[in-house]
Parts: structure tokens; sequence; C-alpha cells
């Protein structure tokens, strides 16, 4: 089943064309990776997919991307767009409040105050993000107490407690030592169970480690799309090969 359908997606900041001619179908329940050289489109298009560069002025779209059968370019609310579709950044961006306010803030948004239904969410989504048994005890205290890697794994989580059917993650273990990448990338390999995941990755290692599709990108340009272990042993393009054999990036 198709997550994401996107069809001739370009995108320019004023006269920058950033994406060109993009079209490729997300699948549910499993982890795309974006690969490709800094610059080349991946991050952009990430945003595209719950509408985060409607932030960035003089920013242009045209193309088209579904959510399902939803048009998310169409006449839609965006908030209720962006709890379908949660996203976690380069850098761990706890709110500077609790433990458990940080996972409540989203399902408070959405109407949730009983004190019982939001325990049960910060309990489900704090386990689910494998960080339940770490702070079960210090819930009230702040999240930025937390180490780098346990702010990582709550800023998941805080997605997670809205209940979306897609996982965005901008380069999650970048910042991250070793120990904590391996962590994240434990817990999205369970996640992929339950949501479609996409992950925008500079480190091939980790997409070839974690995801089940691979999309390479150059200059804008979606060069090469498909299952993971094709693209790494056997792409197409030698565009693609090139990139993942490190002649260039």
């Amino acid at each position: 089943m198709i997550c994401f359908d996107i069809k001739n997606l370009n995108l320019s900041y004023g006269s920058l064309v950033a994406l060109k001619n993009i079209s490729m179908n997300i699948s549910t329940n499993g982890i795309t990776a974006f690969i490709g050289p800094s610059g080349c489109g991946k991050s952009t298009l990430l945003r595209t997919l719950n509408r985060m560069n409607d932030l960035i002025e003089n920013c242009k779209i045209s193309g088209s991307v579904k959510l399902f059968d939803m048009d998310i370019y169409g006449s839609i609310d965006i908030n209720l767009l962006r709890k379908r579709v949660g996203m976690v950044f380069q850098k761990p961006n706890p709110f500077p409040m609790s433990i458990y306010d940080n996972i409540a803030f989203g399902p408070r948004a959405h109407g949730i105050n009983s004190k019982t239904v939001l325990n049960g969410i910060i309990e489900e989504s704090l386990r689910y993000a494998a960080l339940w048994d770490e702070v079960k005890d210090r819930l009230k205290k702040p999240a930025l107490g937390l180490s780098g890697g346990q702010q990582q794994r709550l800023c998941i989580a805080r997605a997670l407690a809205v209940s979306p059917e897609a996982l965005l993650l901008d380069e999650p273990t970048s910042a991250l030592d070793p120990i904590s990448t391996g962590k994240i990338e434990e817990l999205l390999t369970t996640l992929r169970e339950k949501y479609s995941i996409v992950i925008v990755t500079h480190n091939m290692q980790q997409a070839a480690r974690i995801s089940d599709w691979t999309a390479f990108f150059l200059l804008g340009n979606l060069v090469e799309y498909g299952a993971t272990e094709k693209i790494f042993e056997n792409p197409d393009n030698v565009r693609t090969k090139n990139y993942i054999t490190g002649k260039f990036g």
C-alpha cells in the first residue's frame, strides 16, 4: 500500500530550483532512506511531506503530494496534516518543560485533557521510543536534563504521542554518539512494523543497515530509487554506484 504518492513535484526558492520533477511512491510500514550529497534536495523533499517548506519565504511548489488519498497541498488543515505526519529534526529539540509535558503537549493541543488518558499515552509513547524504563521515575523532571540520545528518543516519543501514520526524520543521529545512534537505529527498525518512516541520512552504512528502500538524489533530481539491497549491491545508474563507492560526495 502507498503512503505518499509524489507526482511531478517541482520546488524552488526564488530563482534556486531545489527539486526537479520528482515522482515516486513511498510505501506503508517500512523505512525509506533518502541519500545524496549536501544540497541535493533530500531534506527539501522530506519537508514537503508535511508542508514544512510553507514556512520559507519565496517557496514555490508545483505537482502533487498525496498522503494516502489526501492531497496535502489542497485545502487541508495543516495541524491535522502534522498530526498524521510527525517529524524529528537533526538536533534534539525538547521543549523547556518536563518529560511528561513534552509528550502530553500534542495530545493536549488536540483536545485530550483527561489525566488517565494522558498517562496512558505518555507511557505507551515512551515505551515505543524505548525510553520508559529510563525515565519512568523522573517524568516531572526537565526534559533538558536528559542526555542527547535520550532527548532524541523523547522527540520521537513526542511525535508518536498523537498517533501519526508516518514519521519523518531529518538526519536524526548526526549529532549523537555511536551508542545513542545504535539505540535510535534499533528503535526505528522496531517502529517500521507500525509506521511509514522516511529518513534523510548522510550515513550510507546507516541507510544500508536499517532501510527497506533507498532513494538517491543529486542536484535536485531523483537519480535512482528501489530496494535498498539492489541500490547498494547492483545499482542501475553509474552515478549511484559512484556515490555509494565514495567516488564523489
